[in-house]
């Protein structure tokens, strides 16, 4: 449960996240909550996680175990989350089963990334999308998606963008919350 979104625009990128912590039906709300922040960095990249609460904790974790991991571009990105798979299940005991008809094991987890070289997810079965303007993840991502196609024409600052799509998820999901958190990079070439 939670509201993350890219945007990419002009030679900027941004990227944005709610603060707002679930377990089932209980709200671990950002002012009870030591670190809310849903946004890791790593090198020049800014990595927002959806899923299990434990996923954050987790990546950090393994991401500074592993700083060799490439993040630039859709292969490198494949090839850091292939190497971490069998860390996820090594190391931090993740319980790979989705469906039984799945074609791979799942990393359970969907991530956002952007950095200087442009605004990516990777899905659960680590499946990488590179996006030429905005996207979103979470239980908030519908709201986020419509509310950021009528603002992207209108601005110019993709971080503005971001943040209308993280303030209508909090608006209308009851898994997202305000106050967010919002990272901005230029991007290379």
């Amino acid at each position: 449960m939670t509201t993350i979104v890219v945007v990419r625009k002009g030679n900027q990128a941004a990227i944005a996240a709610d603060s707002l912590t679930t377990f089932g039906s209980t709200r671990l709300a950002p002012q009870y909550d030591r670190d809310p922040h849903k946004i890791i960095r790593f090198a020049d990249s800014f990595i927002g996680v959806a899923g299990s609460a434990a996923h954050q904790l987790v990546l950090e974790n393994l991401l500074a175990k592993n700083p060799d991991l490439a993040l630039h571009g859709k292969e490198a990105i494949y090839e850091s989350f292939r190497r971490l798979h069998p860390l996820l299940k090594d190391e931090a005991f993740l319980n790979p089963k989705e469906e039984e008809d799945d074609p791979y094991e799942s990393s359970q987890m969907t991530v956002m990334i952007a950095n200087p070289s442009g605004i990516f997810a990777v899905y659960s079965m680590r499946e990488v999308f590179e996006f030429d303007r905005y996207w979103a993840i979470g239980s908030g991502r519908d709201f986020a998606l419509g509310a950021m196609w009528v603002a992207y024409p209108r601005a110019t600052d993709p971080a503005k963008v971001a943040k209308v799509g993280v303030e209508a998820g909090a608006e209308f999901d009851t898994g997202t919350s305000l106050p967010m958190s919002v990272h901005s990079v230029t991007l290379a070439g």
